[in-house]
């Protein structure tokens, strides 16, 4: 059979139970083609023809069809098969046309292991006859089924021995509606869509963080321990950092590695993390930890002690490294050289600081650093908000990078700039990527594996189009960035025996941040321009207005000098949307253009630091939860240059590229604008476009309020940080009955 198979250019590899079934479906039906989209070997899985290629090393290929091209012509045998029954069979059949495989009437359970549990409508029996009269075959056991089905009744009473069994291991748990849809449909129906059990956990057992609700996930990685908080962290589910364990170093190698492996084509989403851990008395240990991210139960990990056995544990490690990632681990540690293997991990490169979401205050902190602290009580308040933990895990919770195992807020520069790197490919590749079909589904799936392999999340998911690319891409990355930054600014300064560690942040900062006086020019001014150009933000029916609690100025070392900025012509004074996570990374190194160009709102000015004269547009990105109200909007000195551009439509990737490379100010047009007849001149001929938000003739334009783009950083200085509470405008009071 494997020597028909390779004569006929098929897949001859695998068990005997492998090559059977491909050597009857070549003899019945003819060879097969290779796959349209990356040219690999298509094979009968289930219903459907899937291809077993890969696209790339970042991507298994997920074409699959029910009505496969195959090669015209006899099947070859090869001479030295000398089997008489195959002879006769390929004379009989010679010049017949293969009849095509209907795959439907195969069975729609085909390739299928089903379980039952506990009492149903009908006996086990007639449903096991029913599976089996389709195709698939009935275990006694959970053990290796595909799913279980069981009577909803089974949830409320308890579950039987199976259907705990079934949780414990992950297996799906549905009802017996997807068995009597399936066949009434004639189509094998999702399994999720069924699921009776996916709430319910077993004692000592919790579901995966991906499997809950966004909600009740959320829930969970905000109060979860950061258990891997960097290089030199012993990870918590060891249990050796309570012993007093650290982790192994010799010869300038830090023995600690994380690794994640993405593929949705294939349903993967795992992580490994790998650590030499030294305890006291020369006890070297192996930590080792692989499985699906959010799922620790389904995880495989084990402690191994080595005892003063060095070389034994290194080299241990080294096998494991190559094993999970196919790749030496030398080049890797020292150099950073390393090449991704298909369905192998990559390794997310750990910096020797402190996750934020560790290192940073925690909310039993607050009031004693708060108390400690000998600045200013208002600019206390600020730094306080600035250094806790929340923050910075919210950010994280609403990208979706939250997960506890990793340390993605303590990430090398390095791995930081591999992730824009991929994200300048894909905007180009985007351009010239096919539309539809297999070959667009390919390209998206690649694009989203490599995503979230290099940052990875509970939830991955297709990446598809500009606006995700933006959404999720381009702006999770920038998050990443600032939250890194934060790490290493704040590091763990509270963990340490410091008597005033919020002094000593803001020391590092290198900024000054000063309270406005509300009975000041400037607190009125500021005060006035947000009322006037602020419009409530929308989240779901109910919208929410913005009040003003406090205001600072600030003058970094970081920044263009206000002295600077007052020398440079048509200066304006606008709003810049941000959220607090990103506001140490402003305010000690000013703000960083965009990443790249992407041809929708936020990025379609390209690498340009992009502000509005509408407080409403900063609000969209100051406003991020309801249940979190306190925010911060930005206002900057922007100076526009002698020379600036008003654009009315999306500029397209040459308008840009000029744009970026003279520097020019760039104005786009939105759909409303602020009353010119009520802009001022602040001091030193700053202009001050605060007025009633009318429409603009613009009517048809991508932008709802006026940007302004500026490509040289030295062009824009923070001037204030408002600090705004977001309230509901429209809460209706039901009287009591």
């Amino acid at each position: 059979m494997r020597k028909i198979l390779q004569a006929n250019e098929q897949d001859a590899s695998g068990s005997e139970d492998a090559v059977v079934p491909r050597c009857e479906d070549v003899m019945f039906y003819g060879p097969l083609d290779k796959c349209p989209v990356c040219g690999g070997q298509l094979e009968c899985k289930g219903l459907k023809y899937k291809c077993t290629g890969t696209h790339s090393e970042w991507a298994c290929c997920s074409f699959s069809t029910n009505n496969p091209s195959r090669r015209g012509g006899p099947i070859k045998v090869p001479d030295d098969v000398k089997n008489d029954f195959v002879r006769k069979w390929l004379k009989q059949h010679e010049g017949n046309k293969y009849p095509k495989r209907d795959l439907d009437e195969e069975g729609i359970f085909s390739g299928m292991m089903i379980a039952l549990s506990g009492r149903m409508s009908r006996s086990h029996g007639y449903f096991k006859e029913q599976i089996m009269k389709h195709g698939g075959k009935v275990n006694n056991s959970v053990i290796g089924v595909t799913c279980v089905v069981a009577s909803p009744a089974e949830r409320h009473q308890g579950g039987s021995g199976g259907f705990a069994e079934a949780l414990e291991r992950g297996t799906p748990v549905v009802s017996e509606d997807w068995i009597i849809d399936s066949i009434q449909k004639k189509e094998r129906q999702p399994l999720p869509a069924y699921d009776i059990a996916s709430d319910v956990v077993p004692e000592g057992r919790g579901l995966p963080l991906g499997k809950l609700d966004p909600t009740e996930e959320a829930i969970e990685t905000l109060s979860a321990e950061v258990k891997l908080a960097g290089k030199r962290a012993v990870h918590k589910d060891s249990k050796l950092e309570k012993d007093g364990g650290h982790i192994y170093e010799k010869d300038d190698i830090i023995y600690n590695c994380a690794f994640s492996l993405c593929d949705l084509g294939g349903d993967v989403n795992q992580l490994c993390i790998m650590q030499l851990i030294m305890v006291p008395e020369n006890h070297l240990h192996l930590y080792y930890k692989k499985g699906p991210i959010g799922h620790d139960q389904m995880a495989e990990e084990r402690v191994e002690d080595f005892g003063s056995r060095v070389n034994d544990a290194i080299k241990e490690f080294v096998h494991l490294f190559e094993e999970v990632t196919g790749n030496e681990f030398e080049p890797w540690e020292r150099e950073k050289k390393f090449r991704k293997k298909c369905m192998k991990m990559y390794p997310l490169d750990m910096d020797e600081g402190v996750d934020v979401r560790h290192g940073g205050v925690a909310l039993r902190q607050l009031g004693a650093a708060a108390a400690h602290c000998k600045l200013d009580p208002s600019v206390t308040f600020i730094m306080k908000q600035l250094c806790s933990q929340e923050i910075y895990r919210y950010a994280l919770t609403e990208m979706g990078h939250d997960v506890p195992d990793l340390p993605i807020g303590m990430l090398t520069d390095l791995h930081l700039k591999r992730g824009e790197e991929a994200l300048l490919q894909w905007k180009q590749d985007v351009e010239s990527a096919p539309e539809s079909g297999p070959a667009a589904d390919a390209f998206w799936m690649e694009i989203s594996n490599k995503w979230f392999t290099l940052f990875p999340t509970t939830r991955p998911y297709n990446l598809r189009g500009y606006e995700q690319i933006a959404d999720n891409v381009a702006s999770g990355l920038e998050t990443v960035r600032d939250i890194n930054v934060a790490s290493r600014l704040i590091g763990d300064v509270f963990s340490s025996t410091l008597d005033d560690p919020l002094s000593q942040c803001y020391k590092k900062l290198g900024c000054s941040i000063n309270c406005v006086a509300e009975d000041s020019e400037d607190y009125k001014m500021i005060l006035k321009y947000l009322e006037k150009t602020y419009e409530p933000v929308k989240v779901g029916d109910v919208v929410y207005g913005a009040t003003v609690e406090r205001i600072y100025a600030v003058e970094s070392s970081a920044l263009p000098s206000y002295d600077e900025i007052k020398k440079l012509p048509n200066k304006v004074l606008l709003w810049c949307g941000t959220r607090s996570s990103n506001l140490l990374r402003h305010l000690r190194d000013g703000f960083v253009p965009a990443v790249c160009h992407i041809p929708v709102p936020g990025y379609m000015f390209g690498k340009a630091i992009v502000c509005s004269d509408a407080a409403a547009e900063a609000a969209r990105y100051g406003f991020t939860a309801v249940d979190r109200p306190e925010g911060y909007l930005v206002l900057a000195v922007a100076s526009l240059g002698k020379e600036i551009q008003e654009i009315t439509g999306t500029p397209g990737s040459e308008d840009v590229k000029r744009m970026e490379e003279k520097k020019m100010g760039v104005k786009g047009v939105g759909r409303k604008t602020t009353d010119p007849s009520e802009h001022f001149t602040w001091r030193d001929g700053v202009t001050v476009p605060c007025g009633k938000l009318v429409p603009s003739t613009n009517k048809d334009g991508p932008l709802e309020y006026n940007e302004y783009a500026v490509y040289d950083p030295k062009q824009v200085s923070i001037a204030f940080l408002v600090g705004v509470k977001y309230e509901e405008q429209n809460m209706e009071v039901v009287p009591d009955e």
